[in-house]
């Protein structure tokens, strides 16, 4: 089963509105309680999430023998909850309302670099990763007290493109957010989006999880010891971009704190475009292991990702 063939646990208006009102009224704490509550709940009745949810952890598990992976019934629901809680904070983050003090970076060489791409206006493509909550970095980048608060063009499935719009319009918050359906990916979306990488915006788009509109575009390679497939056309996008590319992934810490992890990818203009392309996918999955081994509890994949 593929990721776009499983029903979202928690997606919906409705849902993301009554939360807000919860969060508006009472505070993130009570949200977060209920959250907890409902993801116990809901790991307990869905036989799916428990099977996936121990099969994922067993493979990261078996890989380093990585004990914060271990798949028992308590580190299932643990995963589970930290995706519901997380759910609560990618809210606070579209909502402006998230504490930029509390992300820090894993490297400051690397963040240095990062927001000195951006301020130069050189056009940044971010290959993200379901590990962690990606929206943090977001938050990050569009706070005006970090000065930088580029453009920001955002691919998500046709759904959550209509979920986002529909919240930030009704909660009444301004974004200065272009969203493109993964689905619906042209030429034409292919020249716009070069065109406002060269104006210095940035882009966001997963590199693991594979296009519900050309399933069959993908590529397979070694996963934590094991064969998964990914989107031919994340990488291929980024290169015919010809911009800055980075792999990023925003972890939670302890007292809702998050950890951004960075990776440049630097091309070697010596090389054939399929041998950079083969690197700099390969470079992206070594990035995604080393995130998956670190973050196991953060791993927000409840589908069976492996082949």
């Amino acid at each position: 089963m593929k990721w776009f063939q499983v029903k979202e646990q928690a997606a919906g208006i409705k849902r993301l509105m009554l939360t807000w009102y919860l969060y508006k009224i009472t505070g993130k704490k009570f949200v977060q309680l209920i959250a907890c509550v409902i993801s116990f709940i809901t790991y307990i009745f869905s036989k799916q999430i428990q099977s996936c949810t121990r099969k994922n952890l067993s493979v990261i598990y078996e890989f380093r023998a990585n004990e914060k992976a271990k798949p028992t019934f308590l580190n299932g629901y643990r995963l589970t909850r930290n995706y519901a809680l997380s759910l609560v904070d990618k809210m606070e983050a579209f909502s402006r309302n998230f504490d930029t003090d509390k992300i820090s970076f894993e490297e400051e060489s690397v963040k240095e670099t990062l927001i000195q791409d951006i301020k130069e206006k050189k056009g940044v493509f971010f290959i993200c990763t379901h590990v962690g909550n990606i929206e943090i970095l977001r938050s990050y980048i569009e706070n005006p007290k970090n000065r930088v608060n580029p453009h920001v063009n955002i691919f998500l499935s046709e759904e959550q493109c209509r979920i986002f719009k529909d919240f930030l319009k009704k909660i009444e918050i301004n974004s200065d957010t272009t969203t493109y359906a993964v689905e619906n990916i042209t030429p034409q979306t292919g020249a716009e989006l070069k065109e406002n990488l060269e104006n210095g915006d940035i882009v966001f788009i997963a590199g693991d999880r594979i296009s519900a509109a050309s399933p069959a575009a993908t590529f397979k390679a070694g996963f934590l010891n094991k064969t998964a497939e990914f989107p031919t056309g994340t990488f291929k996008l980024a290169q015919l971009m010809e911009t800055q590319v980075y792999f990023i992934c925003a972890a939670k810490k302890e007292n809702d704190t998050y950890r951004i992890y960075v990776k440049k990818f630097v091309p070697q203009n010596n090389r054939k475009k399929a041998e950079e392309l083969h690197r700099m996918e390969k470079e992206y999955i070594n990035f995604l292991t080393e995130m998956t081994v670190l973050h196991p509890l953060q791993f927000y994949h409840f589908y069976d990702i492996f082949i």
